[in-house]
């Protein structure tokens, strides 16, 4: 049977799974489907189909299994590592239809959803009902719950919440061969064997695709103590966090850190107004929620006071209002309007034991400044649990490529014992420097998982691995 044969059948069997509405090809396919907001490509998919439930998208992979196509798993295509992109000759499984929100349960804590819920929908959903759902990213209004979970995000409040993982209670995933597992757990504790769900949990729709999900909220928070502080340096701000999480018992929400070159840039750059001076060599914004702002105000000032006390903080502004604290969060979220200004850059996402990332963000920009003297270079991140963002560029009559910026990176993250994705997953564009970070051994026991539950190799083929 001729290719041309193979696919007529298989797509007259995704006609027969989704609609023929929802199943595009050729010139319908759109092109928000063709890329994510990484710079990798990928290929020509052969088709794009949107299932509106699991048994659809079951029955999508199943056609897709028998016929020995690959199928691309794709959410709200907000991610930075190219995991979404179509492989060649795939059907690209959007899950945008499944976006209800199927029960809130107030007494449990938790949400029952559908993998295409925006992640925003999901916070004011929980809201609502005086709770909060923590996991927030700077793509909240179209990322989609189900890309959330399968790269396990991150974000700005991992330092007091946890990563995606922390944030899931159960799943439901369809196995390679259209296969539904079911582990819609509802519980905090259930240990009746291996907990399954962790294996699809940052797996990137490697080993099956997520359609529902159930999600722990949080108590709710009715605003925030924050201030955005000035300090002499790397080890003034360990010394700060861990001063701030002793004071406060622990309940510091965020600590973002803004080396010099990324304050005085999004200053220069952009219409913010400078709420310290831009002479300091480190920034930390500093953040803790809770449900009485005004009861914590006082300890949060005091904690302040403390790191005053000891020289670890050189200048400070706190927040008097929400308005306030929006314009310095602003100042850390300026870093989308300072990559539309330098196109191209290369946007780095490591992570580094927390105690070594002075040392190892120094090490990266002299190593950098030496290779490529007029190569711009921001540092910033979520360093309270050990992530270093780093944008380098514009990279144009520099280093087209970016190829030897990465590999001087990720020679130096790897000697520190880091990480080469700390939170925007793997996909296409790290699968190159996916071994500086995992071991012979655990990429062995990686593919041997794969090859087990995906033995034909089609779900998100080419990615990760």
């Amino acid at each position: 049977m001729t290719t041309e044969m193979i696919n007529a059948r298989l797509l007259s069997a995704l006609e027969s799974a989704v609609g023929a509405g929802s199943l595009k090809t050729g010139a319908d396919l759109p092109l928000a489907a063709l890329r994510d907001w990484s710079t990798e490509r990928g290929g020509t998919p052969l088709a794009l189909a949107i299932p509106r439930d699991t048994k659809a998208a079951s029955a999508v992979i199943a056609a897709c299994h028998a016929h020995g196509v690959g199928v691309v798993p794709q959410g709200g295509m907000t991610g930075l590592a190219g995991g979404a992109v179509p492989s060649e000759g795939c059907i690209l499984l959007s899950l945008a239809a499944l976006d209800r929100i199927e029960e809130i349960d107030p007494v449990s804590g938790l949400m029952v959803v559908g993998a295409g819920c925006i992640l925003q929908r999901i916070q004011e959903a929980a809201a609502s009902v005086g709770f909060f759902f923590p996991l927030d990213l700077g793509a909240r209004g179209s990322c989609q719950i189900g890309g959330n979970i399968a790269t396990n995000a991150g974000g700005n409040r991992v330092i007091r919440y946890g990563m995606m993982r922390d944030l899931v209670l159960g799943l439901e995933v369809v196995l390679a061969d259209g296969t539904v597992l079911s582990m819609m757990n509802r519980m905090p504790k259930n240990n009746a064997a291996l907990d399954m769900k962790h294996l699809f949990i940052g797996s990137e729709g490697t080993l099956g695709v997520i359609t529902r999900a159930v999600l722990r909220m949080h108590p709710g928070v009715a605003g925030a103590n924050a201030a955005l502080v000035a300090l002499p340096g790397f080890e003034a701000a360990a010394r700060l966090l861990q001063h701030a999480q002793k004071a406060l018992s622990g309940r510091v929400s965020a600590f973002e850190l803004m080396w010099n070159d990324y304050y005085a840039s999004v200053l220069a750059e952009t219409a913010l107004r400078p709420p310290l001076g831009e002479e300091h060599p480190l920034y930390a914004l500093i953040e803790m929620q809770g449900a009485d702002p005004d009861a914590d105000r006082s300890s949060f000032e005091a904690m302040l006071e403390g790191a005053f006390e000891a020289g670890d903080v050189i200048d400070a502004a706190v927040a008097q209002s929400q308005r306030e604290t929006e314009a310095f969060w602003a100042l850390r979220d300026g870093i989308a309007e300072l990559l539309s200004r330098r196109t191209p850059t290369i946007n780095f996402d490591v992570s580094v034991p927390l105690s070594r990332i002075g040392d190892c963000v120094e090490d990266i920009r002299s190593a950098l400044q030496d290779a490529y003297p007029t190569l711009p270079l921001l540092f910033f991140g979520h360093a309270g649990d050990s992530n270093i963002h780093l944008v380098a560029g514009s990279i144009a009559g520099i280093d087209p490529t970016g190829h030897g910026i990465e590999t001087i990176v990720y020679e130096i993250v790897r000697a520190y014992s880091g990480s080469v994705s700390a939170e925007h997953g793997i996909g296409l564009h790290k699968k190159p420097w996916l071994a500086y970070t995992r071991n012979g051994n655990e990429l062995a026991l990686l593919r041997q998982l794969k090859d087990s539950m995906d033995p034909a190799g089609i779900l998100n083929p080419g990615k990760v691995l």
